[in-house]
């Protein structure tokens, strides 16, 4: 049965302020309503394993909507990390964080890792999705010209794959292209299907 069959009679929910996210949500051709998210906190313990960082932020941001679902709801909420050798690159807090971050990928292999929490009123389930994407080596010039133009300070990593940096960067991929955007909609697709069906 079609995804968007079985969701008739539930309101689907995605909690996220990306414009991107939205537009690959769309791409599923399901109905969803947009929830605003105004909590800026991205901490996470310590000792908490790379891997799973992007889930247990995706599991933090469904916490502070708990309260608003009814029994019809299904809450999504995401968060996308990059990872590269070992260490999470967050979004850049200024210009030269973000230029440091690109030299770090400059030339190197890093994880794009998306982590997924979908949330009713009696249960939740989080998944992750990892890709591998390898960078040729750039040059001052061009970070500098791609932070100057795009101003990459709202994504992980400091770079988005659909902007300039993404065509005369990036090598070769391994995983969902959809998953570096934030949002990887073929295994939300089947984890959905998976959700709803075992909900009721």
């Amino acid at each position: 049965m079609l995804l968007h069959n079985i969701i008739k009679g539930k309101s689907l929910i995605l909690a996220s302020n990306s414009p991107r996210r939205q537009q690959l949500l769309k791409g599923l051709d399901v109905d969803f309503e947009i929830w605003s998210t105004n909590h800026e906190d991205e901490s996470y313990p310590d000792d908490l394993p790379v891997e799973q960082v992007s889930t247990y932020l995706a599991k933090h941001k469904a916490s502070f909507f708990t309260e608003r679902l009814s029994n019809d709801t299904i809450l999504i909420t995401c968060d996308t990390v990059v990872v590269c050798n070992g260490k999470v690159l967050g979004k850049p807090v200024d210009l030269a964080d973000a230029v440091a971050i690109l030299k770090q990928l400059s030339g190197n292999k890093h994880t794009v890792i998306t982590g997924v929490c979908l949330s009713t009123v009696n249960k939740s389930t989080c998944f992750s999705s990892f890709t591998d994407v390898y960078f040729r080596h750039l040059t001052d010039e061009e970070i500098e010209y791609y932070i100057e133009r795009y101003k990459p300070y709202d994504k992980a990593g400091a770079y988005g794959i659909q902007e300039w940096i993404g065509y005369v960067a990036i090598e070769r991929i391994e995983g969902s292209y959809f998953n570096v955007m934030g949002l990887p909609v073929q295994k939300l697709h089947n984890e959905l299907l998976n959700f709803i069906n075992n909900n009721q």
